[in-house]
């Protein structure tokens, strides 16, 4: 029988997604490591608020996963890491990619039996499962995900979305079957998951993060004509349209908003200390 890490502090798996490896995120309960005043003035913050902080575990039974360079924690078990080019043309299309989407040329596979343990964080991480299927998502979203699936730019398809639709000419594509590990900007708890059946969803904003392969992005006038709203820059919405997936975070602007207003105030409070 295959031994289990064991930890003193408690953690909780928030969700967890099963395939030829089994995927979890785990929760610290609390972190009680202050040593000096001020990081334990940042802890208690940390703790009124509600801030915990999480861990991606990732268990092989004799699979491959690949990783974010530089996601590593540390990792148990009989486990070989080796990084993949894919022959010439492989490492042109891997070097090409990276330039256009932002990724990270090449991600390393780790293989075997044993258990990975990525970087902790304070952000946010969520699941989901490919079954010869690909999401379109924003970038430096990829964490993780099983080594059958293909990480690769993809292409705008139409001159609304590559000018106005505030993405750029190229998106990072994830396709394949199995699961993927990805970091999303609030908990997957406040992430609409909206389901498409040959319909249209219209957005006013940059709020979605992820779709569906088979769903159309474009951006159009929220009345008919477009030319003038590429001028004026006003009313201008996101549209998908198709059958499949969209997940959209309508939370991200009131969190921008505090950020900003509690940076004012401490800029506030730092002018009257040094008068």
């Amino acid at each position: 029988m295959r031994s289990s890490l064991k930890f003193t502090n408690k953690l909780n798996m928030l969700s967890e997604m099963e395939c030829e490896s089994k995927f979890q995120i785990l929760e610290y309960e609390n972190l009680d490591g202050a040593t000096d005043v001020e990081t334990a003035f940042g802890l208690n913050i940390i703790r009124q608020s509600g801030i915990k902080l999480k861990q991606i575990r990732i268990m092989l039974e004799d699979s491959s996963v690949k990783l974010e360079p530089g996601s590593l924690s540390y990792m148990k078990g009989n486990i070989e890491v080796k990084n993949k080019s894919g022959g010439l043309i492989g490492f042109g299309k891997k070097i090409i990619s990276s330039k256009l989407t932002g990724e990270t040329a090449f991600k390393p596979t780790y293989s075997g039996t044993g258990e990975i343990f990525l970087e902790p964080s304070f952000g946010h991480f969520a699941l989901i499962e490919l079954e010869d299927d690909e999401i379109i998502v924003s970038d430096n979203m990829f964490y993780a995900c099983e080594e059958d699936i293909d990480v690769n730019a993809a292409m705008q398809k139409n001159i609304s979305s590559t000018f106005l639709g505030n993405e750029g000419l190229y998106q990072t594509r994830i396709e394949g079957n199995g699961i993927v590990a990805l970091k999303v900007p609030v908990p997957e708890s406040e992430i609409f998951k909206c389901i498409l059946i040959n319909d249209t969803l219209k957005v006013d904003g940059n709020f979605a993060i992820l779709r569906t392969g088979n769903i159309e992005f474009s951006v159009e006038k929220s009345s008919k004509s477009i030319i003038g709203t590429a001028i004026n820059g006003e009313g201008l919405v996101n549209v998908y349209r198709g059958t499949g997936e969209v997940w959209l975070i309508p939370t991200k602007n009131v969190y921008k908003e505090l950020k900003m207003s509690g940076a004012s105030e401490i800029n506030k409070l730092q002018f009257e200390q040094d008068r």
